[in-house]
């Protein structure tokens, strides 16, 4: 049994519990898979990055079979600013949906789920863009400021992984939701004077395991969420705090997908 994100947003959680843990969140659009029914509860399964938490059962919009296949038929587009409005005709009512959202068969500024539909007026091509490195930091800038938050994927609140994510869907290339799971992707440069901007940064603790990540600007220059989202000097040990000058982060590895 499959469903889909109908709200701007749905908080993905560790347990099945209002209190529990916010391990990340499913964007309009983005399907996902049932595991397990509980009375107020449904385990789920992104099919975007195969992320698995508890979310609340009013949250989710079952699809029917003859749905599901249809959107098994569509391409997806991803939406490529941090947020847009649409219009939901039927209701008339307006709704504000966060970039990395998915808009299935989107064409003449609407899309379709179930019985409803969607109109979301965005400026520019809707076609694939040619990645590049540009191309990326001009995307992630757009995210400055927005503040930091454990599990979030939209500018009123981001993790380090989940703006990587975010930011690498927009063009078209979907990468786990962890940073410990992200830095299995990749080519590895060796030199932090070889890369070049929009190469992944992983950063390690004291035991070795990969804590947080961050886009390069430049070969000194980092775009992270580390409080919110900003730039900050970067060297081969590590991330230099622009508040206090120490560092922050220790640089395990910088690997490359475009």
């Amino acid at each position: 049994m499959n469903g889909i994100i109908a709200l701007p947003l749905v908080p993905l959680r560790q347990s099945d519990s209002e209190i529990s843990e916010m391990t990340s969140q499913l964007l309009f659009g983005e399907r996902v898979e049932i595991l397990e029914v509980r009375e107020r509860w449904l385990f789920v399964r992104n099919y975007s990055d195969n992320y698995t938490g508890w979310v609340d059962r009013k949250m989710i919009q079952i699809l029917s079979n003859q749905e599901d296949e249809r959107l098994n038929l569509q391409n997806s587009f991803c939406v490529p600013v941090p947020f847009v409005y649409c219009n939901i005709i039927n209701s008339e009512e307006k709704m504000c949906i966060p970039g990395g959202s998915l808009l299935h068969g989107f064409a003449n500024n609407q899309c379709k789920i179930g019985d409803e539909i969607y109109e979301i007026k965005l400026q520019g091509s809707t076609n694939p863009q040619e990645i590049s490195s540009e191309r990326i930091l001009y995307l992630a800038t757009q995210y400055l400021n927005a503040p930091y938050l454990w599990g979030g994927k939209t500018i009123m609140g981001i993790d380090c992984s989940g703006f990587v994510q975010v930011i690498y869907a927009f063009c078209q290339i979907q990468l786990p939701r962890d940073a410990s799971m992200q830095v299995e992707k990749g080519q590895v440069i060796d030199f932090l004077s070889q890369s070049q901007a929009g190469d992944l940064a992983f950063f390690e603790n004291a035991d070795g395991k990969i804590i947080h990540v961050g886009l390069l600007y430049n070969n000194h220059q980092i775009i992270h969420a580390s409080g919110s989202v900003k730039i900050e000097s970067i060297d081969t040990h590590g991330i230099i705090s622009s508040k206090t000058g120490e560092y922050t982060h220790k640089l395990r590895v910088i690997k490359r997908l475009i």
